[in-house]
């Protein structure tokens, strides 16, 4: 009885701790999420502004390049422009709603933002709409990196305690 008792406490221990762990990762990816669609859009500005590439060939070669959630997001609105007959404002926002789950609110609104010109507007246009979002995806990736500074490690300690909290008022 005495080691099914120890196993179990172990096992809450060790599954608190991974909740901890899991929770705190969420600042870490939104960091790498938002900095990975800031040099995806660096990518797009430069291809839009000097090939005669469409925006599917483009967004293509960027989730080529770009793997994880980003090179999915761009993948998915091609997917959407070829197979849902969408339009290129529609098919980004459609995807950045199905593959933004560590993001903010604040941050997917502005990534609309620029669904709202892509291939309505001239070259220009569109440009300096990537070069809006660029700039707010900058403080958002400052704020998130002190998100992350400031609550990575309280999250992953706080598991850790609250696991061995639970253990000792087990025992």
């Amino acid at each position: 009885m005495y080691v099914l008792k120890s196993i179990l406490l172990i096992f809450i221990f060790c599954t608190s701790t991974i909740i901890g762990i899991l929770i705190s990762k969420k600042y870490s990816n939104r960091v790498k999420i938002l900095k990975d669609l800031r040099n995806a859009l660096n990518i797009f500005e430069v291809k839009i502004s000097f090939s005669f590439e469409t925006i599917p060939e483009i967004f293509n070669e960027i989730s080529e390049k770009i793997k994880n959630v980003t090179g999915k997001i761009f993948s998915d609105t091609v997917k959407n422009m070829k197979e849902k007959n969408m339009l290129a404002g529609e098919a980004w926002e459609k995807s950045l709603e199905n593959n933004c789950e560590n993001l903010k609110p604040e941050d997917i609104n502005c990534l609309k933002s620029l669904g709202k010109l892509l291939g309505k507007t001239d070259i220009e246009g569109q440009v300096s709409q990537i070069k809006l979002v660029s700039v707010f995806l900058e403080k958002q990736i400052n704020e998130a990196t002190e998100d992350k500074s400031k609550n990575e490690k309280m999250y992953q300690k706080l598991g850790a305690i609250v696991g061995l909290i639970i253990v000792i008022v087990l025992i």
